[in-house]
């Protein structure tokens, strides 16, 4: 019989392919190959063959969560290394909440000036179509007179 906790240990003893890291998460052999250069994965090697264990699957997923919501590589490098402290992860919590709640903000501010950029582009389609209907109007006659 193979308990839950067993169930866990198989779980997380199972390693990946870059194939198939790269067909869950829809990115790249060359992403994976980026993220390992910069430190953020650490996979094992057998011969040229990468596998990339449960913890890296994990951080690739934090990977591109972060990226999403726009931090930068090196931001998110920080926070994942944090979790090595061994201080049951208050630090790296501590420092991800603040650099969370400052992105929020910084994504807060982006759509109040993206939501005003829209409304004054709005405001100059409607002034350059008006413009063009009376040029558009005025060309047939200008032509006829000719």
């Amino acid at each position: 019989m193979i308990t839950t906790d067993n169930k866990e240990r198989s779980h997380r003893d199972r390693t990946y392919s870059i194939t198939e890291l790269c067909r869950e998460f829809g990115v790249t052999p060359r992403t994976l190959r980026f993220y390992e250069q910069k430190g953020l994965l650490h996979p094992a090697r057998r011969g040229w063959t990468r596998l990339f264990s449960y913890r890296d699957r994990a951080r690739l997923q934090l990977i591109l969560r972060g990226k999403r919501v726009g931090f930068a590589l090196e931001e998110i490098k920080e926070m994942l290394d944090l979790y090595n402290l061994r201080d049951g992860q208050l630090t790296q919590l501590r420092i991800a909440s603040t650099k969370m709640r400052e992105r929020l903000e910084a994504l807060r501010q982006q759509r109040i000036e993206l939501e005003d950029a829209i409304a004054d582009l709005e405001r100059t389609v409607v002034v350059v179509d008006g413009m063009l209907k009376e040029r558009e109007a005025a060309q047939p006659k200008a032509a006829a007179g000719a």
